[in-house]
């Protein structure tokens, strides 16, 4: 199996690398973008589990896919390699204990090549959050897939407080609780030599236009936008650039 070379696509790299998006244009990249980036691509068995994030959850926005991020990354992977077969187990509300007890084991069942594991964004909107406990969950789902030989990624949430739905109130706080959880999972990537999709870093996490109502979940125009950030991530570490 192929091996990714590197395993954190960083904030720098976003930033040289940054989607039309952050110029005003379009939020997605075209086919033959999608291509370039994709070229040699060897998976041929996608697994994502998670939370909301991962199932794709997210309001309509008028000119974009009316799916979910994941889903659009696997319509590229098989446009870029005819076949792929592919398995979204996530589920909104979940946290990583929920989604370690109920999601891993089918998803290792499932054989991948490829795992794509989102956790963490709904423990850290409890009362009362402590990163240890979350971060030893994911740590044994990307390990666990990673003893299989499959690539894994990982993805860090966007700093949804550029929402305008979040009153200022919980602003800071969910602030540090999100980098906090993005650095957990990033150190987690490193040791694993999985690829860490650092989106709280990105500049895009500040565009309002990206979320829903309620603050929280992207819209379709955000999940485009993700997969956009996903694909390039990918695409890097094949040794592929725009």
């Amino acid at each position: 199996m192929t091996t990714l070379q590197n395993n954190v696509f960083d904030a720098d790299e976003m930033r040289a690398g940054a989607t039309r998006a952050e110029t005003g244009g379009a939020y997605r990249l075209t086919p033959d973008e999608e291509a370039t980036l994709l070229r040699g691509a060897p998976w041929r068995r996608m697994a994502v589990i998670g939370d909301s994030i991962a199932e794709g959850i997210g309001e309509p926005t008028e000119g974009f896919p009316d799916q979910g991020w994941a889903d659009s990354v696997a319509d590229a992977l098989d446009r870029a390699n005819p076949g792929l077969v592919y398995l979204n187990l996530g589920k909104r509300d979940l946290r990583a204990d929920a989604i370690r007890a109920t999601q891993l084991e089918p998803a290792l069942a499932f054989d991948p090549d490829l795992a794509v594991v989102v956790a963490g964004g709904n423990d850290l909107l409890r009362g009362r959050f402590d990163i240890e406990p979350v971060a030893a969950h994911i740590e044994a789902m990307v390990s666990a897939f990673a003893a299989t030989g499959a690539d894994v990624v990982t993805l860090g949430l966007y700093d949804c407080t550029g929402s305008p739905y979040i009153p200022d109130e919980f602003r800071g706080p969910m602030a540090e609780r999100i980098r906090e959880l993005n650095d957990r999972t990033w150190e987690i990537a490193r040791a694993h030599g999985a690829v860490h999709i650092d989106c709280t870093n990105h500049p895009g996490s500040k565009d309002p236009a990206i979320y829903g109502s309620d603050g929280l979940h992207g819209n379709r125009r955000g999940h485009s936008f993700t997969a956009g950030v996903a694909l390039r991530a990918i695409g890097a570490r094949l040794g592929n650039r725009l």
